[in-house]
């Protein structure tokens, strides 16, 4: 008689075991993401802890022997900055992104310059191309080192298996949601199989010193496809971003155990991807003169100033329901804006469809850009241009009240730099040097901010 193969109900979204009713999961609350996965009976379930090598006696934390070991250069300036000023060895890093956005680029670029610069190999391993089509991409972008390797291949046993006999300093999988284990009765890509691939990566990183990337497919809303438990397991979490229309990338760190949460920019150019060392520069290149509801603010990227435009646009509404359209900053944010300028300031916006737009694709989730986008849309509103010299910063309360801000300096320094004259900053900021040619005006609420810089009528 066959044996009985042993199954699971598990939540494709949390990874979690769970039950089937109605296909709800208790445990993240999703809907419609509960599977039978045929699990393994043969070995004991393995944690984290087990995955990394952990002691399995408690210790003293004096007593934990600690050496740290010196980050290595990637090749990029830009990737440097996103992983915290290098690659730690050891480290187990996930890349997300869009199809065609230009992960398998980067990853090339980053097998190529470690191959040059260090001795040992650099083991690129890709589940999707042939290396046939992985060498067409590094002829184009001039990758081809001779320790820079490649093998196609999804059996994780066999991945393994030459690993062990290359000791590679780095090793890339093209992309984990296409390798398997064997013992696994599972196609690839399911939640048991993420799951124990990823965990054995992360056995590899943790005891041998080997940097491990890894690819991930994301779903239709640009979250990574898989159980969630994965972006847990890694050290670091990298979104590549940006528009198709345009031949700027972001690459964004959102969990990064190795330093702060920084963007890096880049240029898809002939050779592959080119750093923007000057991210200020470029999102404000194309910035309209003159026009309404066109605000800059200082944003803070980890411990990067950055400048971006916010742009806003207030029209007549012809639905019954007045529209809100975001791009760049939460919606409700916005929602939350309008109550304010219509209840404090006495703008009558309730009426108006409210668009809104932070320009060159990145992604702003910071208070500080409250009163830049408050006055955006007063501007727009108003229709009455801001000084173009001008930029703002700022987070808004409820009672219409303008807050301080943390690294205030570091913000006027880059907008110094990038040749802006003036800043409407909090009231309670104490003290910043700032250079001669340089004006802070500090305000209390929205509406000395407003009447600052000329723009509306004011509620009484």
């Amino acid at each position: 008689m066959a044996k009985k193969k042993k199954t699971a109900w598990i939540c494709q979204s949390c990874g979690q075991h769970s039950v089937k009713w109605a296909g709800y999961c208790g445990s993240c609350g999703e809907w419609n993401t509960i599977v039978e996965e045929v699990i393994q009976s043969e070995e004991p379930p393995r944690g984290i802890g087990a995955a990394a090598g952990a002691s399995s006696r408690p210790v003293s934390i004096s007593k934990v022997s600690f050496t740290e070991t010196p980050r290595f250069p990637s090749g990029s300036l830009e990737l440097d900055r996103v992983l915290g000023g290098g690659i730690v060895p050891g480290s187990f890093i996930l890349v997300g992104g869009d199809p065609g956005i230009g992960k398998s680029t980067l990853l090339t670029h980053l097998a190529s310059r470690v191959a040059e610069s260090w001795g040992p190999p650099v083991l690129y391993v890709s589940s999707e191309e042939s290396p046939q089509q992985v060498r067409l991409r590094a002829e184009r972008l001039a990758a081809m080192a001779d320790t820079f390797l490649v093998m196609a291949e999804a059996d994780m046993e066999r991945i393994e298996e030459y690993r062990k006999g290359l000791n590679p300093k780095v090793l890339i999988i093209d992309s984990i949601q296409t390798v398997y284990k064997p013992d696994i009765p599972s196609a690839p890509g399911s939640v048991v199989q993420v799951r124990e691939c990823a965990a054995q990566l992360l056995r590899i990183a943790k005891n041998t010193g080997t940097a491990v990337f890894i690819a991930g497919h994301v779903t239709k809303d640009g979250a990574i496809a898989g159980p969630r438990v994965l972006e847990h397991m890694v050290d670091t979490v990298l979104y590549f971003e940006g528009e198709r229309h345009t031949q700027y990338r972001v690459l964004q760190a959102v969990k990064n155990r190795f330093g702060a949460l920084e963007i890096g920019v880049y240029e898809i150019g002939d050779e592959g991807l080119v750093d923007i060392p000057n991210a200020s520069e470029l999102f404000l290149s194309e910035r309209p003169v003159g026009a309404s509801g066109s605000v800059v603010v200082p944003v803070m990227e980890g411990t990067r100033p950055v400048l971006v435009e916010v742009q806003a646009l207030v029209s007549a509404s012809y639905y019954q329901n007045a529209r809100r359209t975001t791009t760049g900053v939460d919606v409700n944010r916005l929602q939350l804006l309008i109550a304010v300028l219509e209840k404090r300031v006495g703008l009558p916006l309730s009426n108006s469809d409210a668009f809104v737009k932070v320009t060159s694709g990145i992604k702003i989730d910071e208070p500080a850009v409250d009163l830049g986008l408050a006055m955006a849309l007063a501007s727009s509103f108003c229709d009455c241009p801001m000084d173009p010299h001008t930029v703002v910063i700022g987070e808004v309360g409820l009672a219409g009240e303008v807050r301080g801000v943390s690294q205030l300096e570091h913000r006027i320094k880059e907008s110094q730099k990038m040749g802006f004259r003036q800043a409407i900053v909090p009231a309670n900021t104490g003290r910043v040097k700032v250079e001669s040619n340089f004006t802070l005006t500090a305000v209390h609420t929205l509406v000395e901010a407003l009447q600052a810089v000329g723009i509306g009528k004011y509620k009484k």
